[in-house]
């Protein structure tokens, strides 16, 4: 007598199928990006020597510059590239998890053998290269950190954008009238925090779809502060002309080589995201506002069940990833430009909703995507500064492959929170 083996079932095979691309999405990423060095760095190797400068006149101690050939250097990333992508398909092949270092291997490696290749015959100056990295990455933080919050408590907040702006907006001309740029940060926030709570009120109270309440925001926050400028601030110059908030550096940790500048060479408010992020990432997982949090975003009904008033708590942390939000809007004004702009934010709030989603609505993984599309960033202004030979076109398009790479190539794995994006109606 036989016995006939069991057979998967329709949904076990399809989930079977999609894990398995998951697992080989990152290895052909790392496949393409390895041919994309060959060609570069190998095939297309310029001649020369990139020098990259690794310290400044103020640090501790002198580190020496490094003088890489790109030819060589190229051959040698581009084996090492290789040897990494080997390894993620075996990975794959035999349904092995790899830890974070891959990633980060592979991403150094990369951009180790692009900066030798496109620096060929110059100087690049790494500290500095960090330090800009720091500065365009600080909104994109708090844009992120809002965008976690709210995702988190089951609303997709989309209007990022709007609360960067509108805090941007807000800032300047508070700040301006009032002489004072605390004021004006704190006017920033108050601003953001009104643009998230007609998301909230929106998408929780009326059951809106949350995604075209947030579109419709950025439409109406981008509109209306171009009027606002135009009318208002074009023909009053002096309420758009905040004091900036001062550097402060800290004695002797901004001398440290290489990180110090960056790090503890910056204003108040970059200080204070070193604060934010992990306070919110203890509080998220560790407390019990982040238990309750995580709670009406994965099962609100749950969560209802034992006494959790859903509604009133989404509204209020929507509140706050506004507030969070409208700290990297008055960055713009109060600290990086010192005056507004037309749509000075130019879609970064759709940049750090993308880095909510590539760090998986963690808040330390979204903060090291955030620093990645600032890095590419800072990366493009320093290559147009000393005169790469990289198209100009493809030096500005440059932070957004990079975010496209990352979200579509690296994020491996990622679910987010059950219930985001779906209003619920109380039983």
């Amino acid at each position: 007598m036989t016995t006939q083996q069991p057979t998967a079932a329709p949904a076990e095979t399809i989930e079977l199928e999609r894990a398995v691309v998951r697992h080989w999405k990152a290895p052909i990423s790392y496949a393409v990006l390895t041919v994309v060095a060959l060609v570069l760095m190998v095939l297309l190797a310029r001649d020369g020597d990139a020098r990259l400068r690794l310290a400044s006149g103020s640090d501790f101690f002198q580190i020496p510059d490094a003088l890489l050939p790109a030819r060589a250097t190229g051959v040698v990333i581009v084996v090492l590239l290789a040897l990494l992508t080997a390894y993620a398909a075996w990975a794959a092949a035999t349904v092995r998890r790899v830890g974070v270092w891959l990633p980060i291997a592979f991403g150094v490696l990369f951009v180790l053998g692009f900066l030798t290749w496109a620096g060929a015959g110059a100087m690049i100056p790494i500290a500095g290269l960090l330090f800009a990295t720091v500065g365009l990455s600080v909104p994109l933080i708090f844009g992120a950190m809002g965008g976690v919050i709210s995702e988190r408590a089951g609303v997709v907040n989309i209007a990022i954008e709007a609360q960067l702006l509108g805090g941007a907006f807000t800032g300047a001309v508070v700040g301006s009238a009032t002489g004072s740029t605390i004021v004006g940060l704190l006017a920033a926030m108050v601003a953001a925090v009104l643009v998230s709570m007609v998301l909230a009120v929106f998408a929780i109270r009326y059951f809106v779809e949350q995604v075209i309440v947030g579109v419709v925001l950025n439409v109406l926050i981008a509109g209306l502060t171009n009027f606002l400028y135009s009318s208002l601030l074009t023909d009053n110059p002096a309420l758009n002309s905040p004091e900036r908030l001062p550097k402060l550096p800290i004695p002797v940790l901004e001398s440290i080589p290489l990180l110090g500048p960056a790090l503890f060479k910056q204003s108040i408010i970059v200080y204070a995201m070193y604060i934010i992020v992990p306070l919110i990432a203890w509080g998220l997982f560790k407390t019990t506002w982040g238990l309750r949090l995580r709670a009406i975003g994965e099962h609100p009904l749950a969560a209802d069940t034992v006494g959790i008033r859903v509604t009133r708590l989404r509204f209020w942390n929507v509140s706050l990833a506004g507030a969070v939000a409208g700290l990297g809007g008055a960055y713009f004004t109060l600290d990086s430009n010192g005056a507004f702009t037309r749509e000075m934010t130019a879609g970064l709030g759709y940049i750090a909703l993308a880095a909510v989603i590539f760090g998986q609505w963690h808040p330390i993984k979204a903060t090291a995507a955030a620093l990645l599309f600032g890095f590419a960033s800072a990366l493009q202004q320093t290559l147009g500064a000393i005169g790469s030979p990289v198209p100009s076109e493809f030096m500005l398009m440059l932070p957004y492959v990079v975010t496209i790479l990352a979200v579509a190539g690296f994020i491996g794995q990622s679910r987010a929170p059950a219930a985001s994006g779906k209003p619920y109606i109380k039983q």
